[in-house]
């Protein structure tokens, strides 16, 4: 499979894109900037928004919160992103964020069983109700009553609200790279002789 579109190679990004680029650090962080020695680059999602930086510039302004100003916590960001990934069957996401969440403290095992959903055993009730929140906003486009009502034992207004634009971003993410029947850039792939 080829892209659609095939992603602008960093040589050929306009100028444009570096202020977009710096927009994904939010003004006040609450979490690191990801590991960037020796992890993937995302080079073919960021060739893609290179076409259209000022909408580079939103999103990423967008996912800068999601990512680093959120007030959930990197493993319960990281298990909602995966879900959603799983859910949404977007491979590119979902190995992206597979090193994410092992940074975010997220063990093999772990990340099984997120794939595997809320009914997977060993969950807490809050983490089950976590991933039961994205299910239901992936399949339902609400979280239910019940859902709502455990989520609200554990998680404060701003956490729920982190949540859903949580959800919704990587939803809008998974549409593009979907859409655009974008590759996995080498640095994602598998390795062949099963070391990385």
């Amino acid at each position: 499979m080829t892209a659609r579109v095939d992603p602008l190679p960093p040589g050929r990004w306009p100028k444009e894109m570096r202020a977009a680029l710096a927009a994904m650090t939010p003004p006040e962080p609450l979490h690191p900037g990801p590991v960037g020695e020796g992890r993937p680059k995302a080079l073919n999602t960021l060739g893609t928004f290179a076409h259209h930086p000022a909408l580079a510039h939103a999103f990423f302004t967008f996912n800068g919160h999601v990512m680093r100003a959120t007030t959930l916590t990197a493993r319960h960001r990281e298990m909602i992103v995966l879900r959603a990934s799983a859910l949404l069957d977007c491979p590119y996401e979902w190995a992206q964020h597979v090193v994410q969440a092992h940074d975010a403290g997220l063990t093999d095992g772990d990340i099984a069983r997120v794939a595997f959903g809320p009914g997977a055993p060993f969950w807490d009730p809050p983490d089950a109700a976590l991933l039961r929140a994205v299910d239901e906003l992936v399949t339902e486009d609400v979280i239910s009553a019940a859902t709502w009502g455990d989520l609200s034992k554990e998680f404060d207004t701003r956490q729920l609200l982190d949540l859903i634009f949580t959800v919704g971003a990587y939803q809008t993410l998974a549409w593009v790279l979907r859409s655009f029947e974008l590759e996995l850039d080498d640095d994602l792939r598998p390795d062949p002789a099963g070391s990385g």
